[in-house]
Formats: structure tokens, C-alpha cells, sequence
């Protein structure tokens, strides 16, 4: 049985020698160690086009308002805290529904922004397209002639 270790690499030199790349490696190294061990909940990243994706997170038994969904930069944060009543009045023979709260960190590239977010069948999905700024297209010079 072969265990997997995780191993850090110190970028603090490598960061004083390429100037303005510097917080490339940072979030690099970020948000790698941020998904080690993040199994839970499970989701799936579809792609319907060039332009149009969509993320489908599992969230079977959280209600709409347990869940909070954040844009900030270019992190997508989906957050589920369940509220667990104090009140039941049964008992767990079985308890295969996980319930415990969670993060989800997604990291956007440029040009995404994150569109119409449901919850359907304990699923959520979140529509996510690409918008590329006029100026940054490809474009045809009109040439003239003499």
C-alpha cells in the first residue's frame, strides 16, 4: 500500500525573480492544497459549448437557505450549512445522508461570470459563460487601396 504525501515547495525565492508573477504561484499553491481531500459534496462541470458551462454540486438534504452561493474575484464559493433541528423526535437506524457543512471553492479563468444558480432534485447548478470583451476578439482590418 502506497501512501501519497503532499510536498511544499517554497516559491518565496522563485517569487523575487519573476516580478508581477508573483501571485500566480501563490494561488497555484493555494488551490492545490485547498483540494486535497475535498470529496464532499460531489459535483460534475459540464461543457455545452465554447462559451457556456455549468456546475452541478449534490446537495440532497440542505434547504434553499442553507445554501449561499459568493462571487468574489475570481472565486466562485459555494457554502452549505445545514441546520440540524433539535427537536426530532426519532432516532437514526441508519444515516447514510451526509449532512455536515461545507465549502466549495471553484477557481474562475478570465472573462467568466457566473450566471442563473437552482436547486432542483438535490442538485444545484450554477450556469457559468464565458463573455470575452470586444476589444480582446479577433478582428479583420479593413484595408484600403491607392
Amino acid at each position: 500500500m502506497t501512501q501519497h504525501q503532499v510536498m511544499r515547495i517554497d516559491t518565496s525565492a522563485l517569487n523575487r525573480a519573476l516580478v508581477g508573477f508573483d501571485t500566480m504561484f501563490n494561488d497555484l499553491e493555494a488551490r492545490f492544497a485547498n483540494q486535497i481531500n475535498q470529496t464532499y459534496p460531489p459535483y460534475n462541470i459540464l461543457k455545452h459549448s465554447e462559451d457556456s458551462y455549468e456546475i452541478q454540486l449534490a446537495v440532497t438534504g440542505f434547504e434553499k437557505d442553507e445554501i449561499t452561493v459568493e462571487i468574489n474575484q475570481n472565486q466562485l464559493i459555494i457554502k452549505g450549512e445545514h441546520v440540524d433541528p433539535q427537536t426530532e423526535s426519532s432516532e437514526y437506524i441508519h444515516r447514510g445522508l451526509a449532512s455536515r457543512n461545507f465549502i466549495r471553492n471553484f477557481t474562475l479563468a478570465e472573462h467568466m461570470e457566473v450566471g442563473e444558480g437552482k436547486i432542483k432534485n438535490g442538485v444545484l447548478t450554477i450556469e457559468i459563460y464565458r463573455v470575452v470583451p470586444d476589444a480582446l476578439k479577433p478582428r479583420l482590418l479593413k484595408l484600403k487601396s491607392e
